[in-house]
This record gives structure tokens, C-alpha cells and sequence, in this order.
């Protein structure tokens, strides 16, 4: 096993090597992890790794700074909690993104289930592609990272390619086969430079019906704060200290947490914590800023983002996006100002992505926190 390979998403069974050791990503299935999987994770991060657990945009977990000679042994222990694929090829297939409010039994999660046991039918696909099951009283995903999407509309059930404003009315049987005759068009008309639903739907029209109905208005992201199915609790840049997750988990009495796009945990039918370094209030200023770990985490990073992002945060109106490097790994959607990392300095877009066109270059981290912009 090597973790050298870079420009992919990590898995369990294919790590990738950053700045602190191989980063592990985990995808709890249904985004959920009962208690006792949970606290086991924790212990996990903090034997086999450095005691930080990420939380992605795709909704996953990694466990970060695990050295070679531990990889092993955490498999084992990820396996002994239900939380490891039988492959790489198998963990690599199953990229679906649930809305996390599903109720067992519901349609979000009869439709995850369905498509969990059909993967094996799925063609062979780029690792980034996946697929969203919004299927609750309102989309909530729209703006998660996904190339196909079964959403609500006002006609009932639909199947959306990315891209597009309007999809294919299905049924609930319909769905996961009409899911994957999408992805079999999808998979016959990628080319290298373009390898996401998006990029082929921009360049190739789609069959007669598939954009006939529009979803329903998206519902805005939740705040942090207690909901009927528990308590929405929110870390700062999507980070976590293992122990202190711990910690807050049994304090909470929450039976599971589930795993959000939007850097937050839901602890299933669990208070808010008393203490602690998580955000529990809405209006916090640092949910509206994205930064990812930079420098020396990250070997494609020049600068160090977070103590800058914190210095940033609620200075500037709208979404602040901080990337140590063009790839924007941390928020791949247009945010209202975003700071690129180039030889030890940073860039400015506005109102774009990390690899977009800069309005300024070469400010450094006094520039921008002495208000130079």
C-alpha cells in the first residue's frame, strides 16, 4: 500500500499521504454511526492516528496522521465496528450522500438502501463521482458535491443529472434502475478532461425526458442548535479532537451521530453540550468560512489557512473560502471572497472558485488582516 498518489479522494483501503501521515476516510453508511461505533472511531483517531478527525464535504470522516505501520491495525479495528468495505473497489463504488434527517423506514432511506445492494450493476466511474438521495420534504443538497440526484419535486419522485434545473419523474421501484441507465449514459460520453456530470451535461444534450420536472426550492442550510431529531452541532473548519468528541458524545446521551455536508453532526436524540470547543449558536461567523488544513499539513500548501481564516471571520460579508493551493479542496462551490495560497502569499477571487482568475495577488496575511482589501 502506498499513500503517495495525490489529486483523488482518500478511502480506507486507498489512503492518501499528507503533511501529518495518511488521512483515512470513512463513509459511515446511511452517514450515520451508532453510539458505540462512534466512541469506537474516537479511540481509533486517537491509538492509530494524531486525534483529529476530519469532517468532508461529501459528508465522510477521515482520521488524519496515521503512519504506514498503522494502517493495518486500523482497518482491523474499522472492520470490528461495521465501518470497512469488503474492497477498495467496493468502498470506491459506494458514494452516496443522504440528507441526514432521513427516519428509518422513509423513502430516503429505502431508495440509499436499494441503490446500496445494486452497486454492483454501476459501470466503472470516476472516484469523484457520486450521488445524492434528497428525498426528504424539501431538497437540502443542492448545493453538495454530486453527479446524480433523486430529489422531491411537485409530480413526486424525480432523477436529476447535475447540471440540469429540471429531471425524470421515477417511481420508487423506477428509481435505482433509471439511476443507473443515467450513469451507463454518463460513463459512454466522459472523456479525461471532462469527468463529471456537470462538464458532459454543459457539452452533450440529454435524452428526451430527463429534464421534464423541476425539484422543489431547496430549504435553507440548519443552523446549529437542538432539533426534533436531536442536537445539530457544528466544528469550526470541519475539524475534530477526538477525545473532545468523546467526550461530548457520552456527556450528550445521543444514541448516534449522523454526518453532515455542512461541517456539523447531528447527535441523534442527544442535548447540546455544555462546554467544549463546538459551535452550538447560530450567527457563529466561523460557519461562514471554509479553510482547509494548508501548511505543513498539506504538501501542495504554501501558506497556513486557519489562523488566518479565524482572524478573517465575520469581517467580511458573504462566504470566505481560504485554500493553501488552486485545487480548493475544502469548498469546491463559488464563495463570495477566496484566498489562494502561491508561494507563500495569497490570492484574491471574488465571487468564484480557488482555480479561477485572482482580482489581487501577492497579499500576505497582514495585508489582509490590516484590512488592505
Amino acid at each position: 500500500m502506498s499513500g503517495a498518489v495525490k489529486g483523488w479522494c482518500p478511502g480506507a483501503h486507498r489512503p492518501m499521504m499528507s503533511g501529518d501521515g495518511l488521512v483515512v476516510r470513512v463513509r459511515p453508511r446511511l452517514g450515520r454511526l451508532d453510539a458505540r461505533q462512534a466512541l469506537g472511531l474516537c479511540a481509533l483517531a486517537q491509538r492509530h492516528g494524531s486525534g483529529v478527525i476530519d469532517l468532508t464535504s461529501r459528508a465522510n470522516l477521515q482520521i488524519r496522521g496515521v503512519a504506514e505501520a498503522d494502517h493495518a491495525p486500523l482497518l482491523a479495528g474499522l472492520a470490528a465496528l461495521g465501518l470497512l468495505d469488503a474492497s477498495a473497489a467496493a468502498e470506491r463504488r459506494r458514494n452516496i450522500l443522504v440528507s441526514p434527517f432521513w427516519q428509518p423506514g422513509d423513502l430516503t432511506e429505502r431508495l440509499t438502501r436499494a441503490l446500496t445492494a445494486a452497486l454492483p450493476s454501476l459501470p466503472e466511474l470516476p472516484a469523484k463521482v457520486g450521488v445524492a438521495i434528497d428525498t426528504g420534504a424539501a431538497p437540502l443538497l443542492a448545493t453538495a458535491s454530486a453527479d446524480v440526484r433523486l430529489e422531491r419535486s411537485a409530480k413526486g419522485l424525480i432523477l436529476r443529472a447535475d447540471g440540469t434545473a429540471a429531471g425524470r419523474v421515477v417511481t420508487e421501484d423506477g428509481a435505482i434502475p433509471a439511476l443507473i441507465e443515467m450513469l451507463r449514459w454518463f460513463d459512454a460520453r466522459r472523456t479525461p478532461e471532462r469527468r463529471r456530470m456537470a462538464q458532459v451535461v454543459a457539452q452533450t444534450a440529454l435524452p428526451r425526458g430527463w429534464q421534464e420536472v423541476p425539484p422543489l426550492p431547496c430549504a435553507d442550510v440548519p443552523d446549529p442548535g437542538l432539533r426534533p431529531e436531536g442536537a445539530l452541532i457544528g466544528a469550526a473548519f470541519g475539524q475534530l479532537d477526538a477525545l473532545a468528541l468523546a467526550d461530548v458524545l457520552r456527556e450528550s446521551n445521543a444514541i448516534a451521530i449522523r454526518v453532515t455536508p455542512w461541517r456539523m453532526l447531528l447527535f441523534e436524540g442527544g442535548a447540546l453540550p455544555r462546554s467544549g470547543p463546538f459551535i452550538t449558536a447560530a450567527g457563529d461567523p466561523l460557519l461562514a468560512v471554509d479553510a482547509c488544513p494548508g501548511a505543513p499539513l498539506c504538501a501542495s500548501a504554501t501558506v497556513q489557512t486557519r489562523a488566518l481564516a479565524r482572524a478573517l471571520a465575520g469581517r467580511w460579508d458573504g462566504a470566505l473560502h481560504v485554500s493553501g493551493c488552486a485545487k480548493g479542496c475544502a469548498r469546491p462551490r463559488p464563495a463570495r471572497r477566496t484566498l489562494v495560497g502561491r508561494d507563500g502569499r495569497f490570492d484574491l477571487i471574488e465571487n468564484g472558485r480557488a482555480g479561477d482568475t485572482p482580482c489581487r495577488t501577492g497579499l500576505t496575511p497582514e495585508d489582509l488582516e490590516t484590512g488592505v482589501l
